[in-house]
């Protein structure tokens, strides 16, 4: 979603007349408006921002040089989402590699990461409501993998068996707090208890400065499917810049490029200000 936001905004960018402020203020109303409509998606405000944020500094340009930024700036960021999982699956080989893996949710930067590697076993939830889990699991087996399908409601007492609990996201937060499937806590919980690792494995176009003390709500469609995982139910983030514990996520904000910046012109909690 934040993939077809940025490429929404470019094509907007590359329609637009009129002076370059009245065509970036065009394309701000638009990421706000986009911002909104998924407020527990914050990669979307934080990917929209950016690309808003790299052309705010250029506004003295004209019309079409400003076009040029946003469109470079829109290919970067996608060019850099499709890179991502391969870096990622780098860096969990040596966690994977014979392992006993739970995942929950049908992630394709979970699913790039164990088909590069060479685990043992999968053990994949059906991932209620929506089922995804069912043709993960199938893509898995063709790619000649062990994979085992429970019911979401088996997965906690399941935990024992494995040596990770390994799950993407929707969007991190830099407070550590993680927007995925439904399900994910009581399983993240009773890994915690028996000692496992909780890790997940998102690219860095999936972070999301916190505006104020903590993660926006969900709307009430988007709890049917989705939750705040608590940052103390984390070990660490795998990400195509590096393995990070949820209390160093900060760091990885602020060195990247226009994103809190980028994250406040555009975010839910300024559009209902």
């Amino acid at each position: 979603m934040a993939r077809q936001a940025v490429e929404t905004l470019a094509e907007m960018a590359a329609e637009q007349g009129g002076t370059s402020e009245e065509g970036l203020e065009a394309l701000r109303d638009a990421g706000r408006r986009l911002a909104a409509a998924r407020p527990g998606v914050g990669a979307i405000a934080g990917a929209v921002g950016r690309l808003l944020a790299s052309g705010r500094y250029e506004s003295h340009l004209e019309p079409e040089s400003l076009r040029r930024v946003l469109e470079e700036e829109a290919l970067a960021l996608t060019e850099g989402r499709m890179r991502a999982p391969a870096s990622i699956a780098i860096q969990l080989r040596d966690r994977l590699e014979g392992a006993t893996v739970m995942t929950h949710s049908a992630s394709a930067t979970v699913r790039e990461a164990i088909a590069h590697t060479s685990p043992e076993k999968l053990i994949c939830t059906v991932s209620r409501p929506v089922e995804e889990g069912r043709a993960f699991a199938d893509d898995l087996r063709v790619a000649g993998l062990e994979v085992e399908l429970i019911e979401d409601a088996e997965a906690p007492g399941r935990i024992s068996e494995t040596s990770l609990f390994l799950i993407g996201a929707d969007t991190v937060f830099s407070d550590g707090a993680v927007c995925n499937k439904v399900g994910t806590i009581p399983i993240a919980r009773a890994a915690a208890a028996a000692g496992i690792d909780t890790v997940v494995a998102a690219e860095v176009v999936k972070l999301a400065p916190v505006v104020g003390a903590q993660a926006p709500d969900l709307a009430d469609f988007e709890r049917e499917l989705f939750e705040m995982i608590p940052a103390d139910l984390v070990t660490e983030f795998v990400t195509e810049e590096g393995v990070f514990r949820p209390d160093d996520l900060g760091t990885l904000v602020d060195r990247v490029p226009f994103l809190r910046e980028g994250y406040e012109l555009v975010a839910p909690a300024s559009v209902s200000q």
